[in-house]
């Protein structure tokens, strides 16, 4: 179904495909030499705004060179692109009306004056609009879920019906048009066609959106026990937590549930955030970011789009702009945990790691049994080199953790990691070792178990075999080939360690380390001049001072015996 809906998403989007939402920016250049009050430059601004996905200053660079040539049409199809991708309905559906009086049929366009239209209540203006978009065979999805919702507000049954069996009869949409075929049923009253639909949409492939569709309208209608074992059934898979954990809570204290889409608008949004779920390329992120901000507009509380919306901008790397969507999810949402966890993802990818802190402090006060809250505040704090600060947390997260299991590891490799820092070798190959009997297949562990035995003098035929075990694991990992070739090295075994830091430096050229390692390797076994053209490498690309006049010695003296 995905292939299916990202072609329908690009075929919705009128025009070429030479920008996001199918406008060409290559149609318009401004002659440099007309260049005045600066169009020129305000054009190049929006053209650089919308290649790094500023989408809210492509939307005002592209708006102002509009103003200042209003009967440019390229213009005006960016314009409205980016104002609508930004969020700022109003100036869209300006640019909307626009655009249609010259291309009627412009799908973006009529998609955007459709649910204007929608938010206002104007159900038959909504219908109208989406009747005079351009029809093509991919486009039928938005077009039947938007109809039939349109018509279930003016209560044209025949019509929602119709629509329906359209929606059925596409190869690959059956879980979507079961599901919404259950919200409409729902919406109208007809609980018993509602749950068949549920059903089977869940016999499909079970999603969160599902499972809660389903449960709240079990809720409602005073079935609370039958509620509570559908949850149960779906409490260990991570990503249903945030729809079950608050629906057994409800059903414990006998909360009556709203149902899941309480109003035409709201269907239509929930079918626009459905579309925009299935875009995840990253070629596909800006049309995705307008399928949500259309959601968004009709339905601003809806915090799982505003969750995917800020995941979008992440994976457009506009930070900034994932922090404001994730900060629009209300605190007493259930994503609410999760945007925060993300927003701090996004501080410290902003170096902003004291942001961060902040941030999770107010997930691990909420809940001290936060684990990955408590994981996530020791690795920002080890970014600020904050390493008593780390071990509490991670100390604060294993606690948390009761019996570990496999996938637990991470935090007791972390932990040793900044045991080592602190001059506490004993406690952090404990957790080392503790760490590989969770996952004894991991190489990253064996490795840094065995290099550190390695460099520490101890243990070294073991950490050898240990190494090599990693190297069978990851054949490719040059750092795990340099291992390898420095317990060879220090078993004196020369000649092997010279050919394996050798092919160490092939797959990480440029790391000093490696190159003063394969330079002493090549002086104890006979090689002076190749030992010293890999410390002067050594030398080129290091950058501590302290490893650098170690390096220098070696140049001048060699390496002793």
């Amino acid at each position: 179904m995905r292939s299916v809906l990202a072609f329908c998403a690009a075929l919705l989007l009128a025009g070429c495909a030479n920008a996001p939402g199918g406008y060409s920016e290559n149609t318009f250049v401004p002659s440099a030499a007309d260049d005045e009050g600066g169009a020129f430059s305000i054009y190049l601004s929006a053209r650089f705004a919308a290649s790094d996905h500023d989408l809210k200053n492509a939307a005002r660079y592209y708006g102002e060179t509009l103003r200042r040539d209003p009967a440019n049409s390229s213009l005006l199809e960016l314009s409205f692109f980016y104002a609508a991708t930004a969020g700022d309905f109003a100036n869209a559906g300006s640019f909307a009306e626009r655009l249609v009086a010259t291309k009627p049929d412009d799908r973006s366009a009529r998609l955007a004056l459709a649910v204007i239209a929608m938010k206002k209540r104007d159900y038959a203006g909504a219908r109208a609009h989406m009747v005079q978009s351009a029809k093509g065979p991919f486009t039928t999805l938005t077009l039947s879920l938007f109809d039939a919702w349109a018509a279930a507000a003016v209560k044209d049954q025949a019509a929602v019906q119709k629509n329906l069996q359209t929606l059925a009869a596409e190869k690959g949409e059956e879980n979507i048009a079961a599901f919404h075929m259950g919200l409409l049923a729902e919406y109208t009253g007809n609980i018993a066609a509602a749950e068949i639909a549920y059903k089977q949409a869940l016999k499909s492939g079970p999603t969160p959106r599902v499972l809660e569709a389903y449960g709240r309208m079990l809720e409602h209608a005073g079935r609370g026990a039958e509620a509570a074992a559908l949850y149960r059934q779906h409490e260990a898979q991570g990503g249903f937590l945030a729809v079950v954990q608050p629906g057994l809570q409800r059903v414990a204290v006998n909360a009556k549930a709203e149902p899941l889409v309480a109003s035409p608008a709201e269907g239509v949004a929930e079918a626009l955030f459905g579309l925009a779920a299935s875009l995840n390329d990253s070629g596909s992120a800006d049309v995705s970011v307008l399928y949500l901000r259309l959601a968004l507009h009709l339905r601003p509380d809806f915090a799982l789009a505003n969750i995917l919306l800020g995941d979008r901008f992440d994976q457009l790397r506009k930070f900034e702009d994932a922090i404001e969507a994730y900060r629009g999810i209300e605190p007493n949402s259930p994503y609410r945990r999760m945007a925060v966890m993300a927003m701090a993802l996004d501080q410290t990818r902003l170096d902003r790691h004291d942001a961060a802190v902040i941030e999770l402090r107010r997930l691990t006060t909420a809940n001290p049994k936060d684990v990955e809250a408590w994981i996530a505040m020791g690795d920002a704090y080890r970014a600020l080199n904050k390493d008593a600060e780390a071990l509490q947390a991670f100390d604060r997260a294993v606690e948390a953790l009761g019996t570990p299991a496999a996938r637990d590891w991470r935090v007791f490799y972390a932990r040793a990691n900044v045991k080592d820092k602190l001059k506490d070798w004993k406690a952090a190959e404990a957790d080392t070792q503790l760490a590989l009997k969770l996952a004894p297949k991991e190489a990253q562990l064996l490795n840094y178990l065995g290099y550190s035995w390695v460099e520490r003098g101890e243990r070294i035929p073991e950490a050898l075999t240990m190494l090599e075990r990693a190297t069978k694991l990851r054949p490719y990992d040059g750092y795990i080939m340099d291992s390898v070739g420095w317990a060879y090295f220090k078993l004196g075994r020369y000649e092997d360690a010279a050919r394996t830091l050798g092919q160490a430096v092939l797959l990480v050229p440029g790391d000093p380390t490696i190159n003063e390692h394969l330079g002493d390797a090549l002086w104890k076994a006979g090689k002076p001049i190749a030992a010293r053209f890999q410390w002067n490498h050594a030398l080129t690309f290091g950058e501590d001072v302290q490893a650098k006049a170690v390096i220098e010695q070696k140049l001048k003296t060699g390496l002793p015996g």
